[in-house]
């Protein structure tokens, strides 16, 4: 306890430093500046800025780039509070409630939640990674691709609690988003699938075009349809601040969603954006009303927005203790370190620990620096929602298309956000929740991936899936969680039936 003591004082005294404070509040701002405009996630947030970091000091470099990590996902989540676009694949959850609260004229409560909630989740997880970093990197270790393919089935299952009505339709949005995601060059065989002739798809769909049109797009199309091409008019702005019944009932959402994300968070893949959609699932279940999720419940933003910040900051336990990046934008940290002649793993702790604790203490200044930028202008992200619809939608469309062609420079992308906005629209009509599709899209290539890999390994025996003690045990509660959603709809139907005659 001592030396934990000791240490995080050494992290505070490296962090606390004029230099490196100015370093955190500069990356905080930049990130939520950038991270605010649409298309422009956390990972292409940091890789565009990774270039200004590089005649830094090491230490100071590294706190930046958490900071503009940090700031850009908060950006995310004003976007997919405010106008429904998700700036990343663990935003989109946060829209569900999200936007409906900004509709129902709680867009400040919801960005107050958000921000409140990232700060707990940040504060436990920073300590976390102090006290058990390196026996929980131990944990990761232990899951091979079977328990991956395990791990994913059971969150895939869990989102089927994300959709509203018929579980039917809420497997088949998963189904056709693992088969969008399949879409593009096998790894494996270097054989195209699904991209029907067009080389603009060898590397596959990308994430931004599809959440854009799926939610922003698809977003404008209905609202002017329902309203006869004036808009969707917000209710007045009742108030910029949770109240104490709303503090009631996000605390616990957020303790649940902030042990979930820390948990998740530590393994390779999509840890942030499994961490945000299991905590809604869960919080769906243990609710006594669920059918408020959909409509502007605060859980429903409270859960996952500290689930995806606890499952961020997670991700960099293996990153620091073993060198191994569980993400994208870990992979782009490591890239930053080798630059600056740092090998990232287990040494760091003892050959750098101004290094090690610096970076700890530093995300628990960012995420309070993050909370001190942000609370102060929710009112001017709410006024947002006060400019008239006719001027608002062409904006979000001007954006829309700027963030989808800037991804790589393709104007086919911004055909393919056109595209999946009309099927966005089309899902509506048919009362199809595009969230379970989005989990799907995401977790595809992870999905196929570990599966090849596992059997590889097992010399094509599928029953290793079942034998792994964790992977068995896994699939036993996803087959469990199945059941407990199916047999409700079979017990309706047949009660139906029996009244029929």
């Amino acid at each position: 306890m001592t030396d934990l003591i000791g240490n995080l004082l050494l992290g505070l005294t490296v962090s606390l430093s004029p230099d490196n404070l100015l370093l955190c509040f500069g990356g905080a701002l930049i990130g939520t500046l950038i991270g605010v405009l649409p298309g422009l996630g956390p990972t292409a947030t940091v890789a565009m800025l990774l270039p200004l970091t590089f005649h830094l000091p090491p230490v100071g470099a590294l706190i930046m780039l958490a900071g503009i990590f940090y700031g850009s996902q908060y950006g995310g989540s004003a976007t997919a509070i405010l106008v429904n676009l998700p700036g990343e694949s663990s935003s989109v959850v946060t829209c569900l409630d999200g936007h409906a609260m900004a509709r129902q004229g709680r867009a400040g409560v919801a960005l107050a939640t958000a921000a409140l909630a990232s700060l707990f989740a940040g504060i436990v997880t920073t300590f976390l990674i102090a006290v058990a970093g390196p026996p929980l990197a131990g944990v990761a270790l232990a899951f091979g691709p079977a328990e991956y393919v395990s791990l994913m089935l059971l969150g895939l299952i869990g989102a089927v609690t994300l959709a509203h009505g018929s579980v039917v339709k809420a497997i088949a949005m998963i189904l056709l988003g693992l088969l969008l995601s399949m879409v593009g060059t096998d790894v494996n065989s270097g054989d195209t699938r699904f991209t029907f002739g067009l080389p603009q798809l060898y590397d596959g769909i990308d994430f931004v075009p599809l959440a854009m049109g799926l939610f922003g797009l698809a977003e404008i199309i209905a609202s002017l349809e329902q309203t006869g091409g004036v808009g969707r008019t917000t209710a007045p702005i009742a108030s910029l601040w949770p109240k104490r019944e709303d503090v009631r009932q996000a605390w616990p959402a957020t303790v649940r969603g902030t042990v979930m994300g820390a948990l998740l968070g530590i393994l390779p893949g999509g840890g942030a954006t499994l961490g945000s959609f299991a905590a809604y699932s869960l919080e769906k279940k243990v609710s006594r009303h669920p059918e408020r999720f959909g409509q502007g419940a605060i859980e429903g933003v409270a859960a996952p927005e500290a689930a995806n910040n606890a499952a961020s900051q997670a991700c960099f336990i293996p990153m620091l203790s073993l060198g191994i990046p569980p993400n994208a934008i870990m992979a782009l940290m490591i890239g930053a370190m080798t630059i600056h002649g740092i090998t990232p793993g287990p040494q760091i702790m003892v050959k750098q620990p101004e290094l090690f604790w610096g970076m700890i203490a530093s995300m628990l200044i960012g995420n309070v620096i993050l909370v001190i930028l942000n609370l102060p202008m929710i009112g001017l992200w709410v006024r947002l929602l006060r400019v008239p619809y006719g001027y608002l939608f062409p904006a979000i469309l001007v954006f829309c298309c700027i963030g989808t062609y800037t991804l790589n420079n393709s104007a086919f992308n911004v055909l393919l956000m056109a595209l999946f906005g009309v099927l966005g629209y089309v899902l509506r009509k048919l009362d199809c929740e595009p969230a379970p599709l989005m989990l799907g899209f995401v977790l595809g290539p992870l999905l196929e991936e570990n599966l090849g890999r596992a059997l590889l390994l097992s010399g094509g025996d599928p029953t290793v899936f079942a034998t792994r003690p964790i992977s068995g045990s896994l699939l036993a509660v996803a087959a469990l969680l199945l059941l407990v959603m199916v047999m409700p709809a079979i017990r309706r139907r047949r009660d139906e039936a029996f009244k029929d005659e």
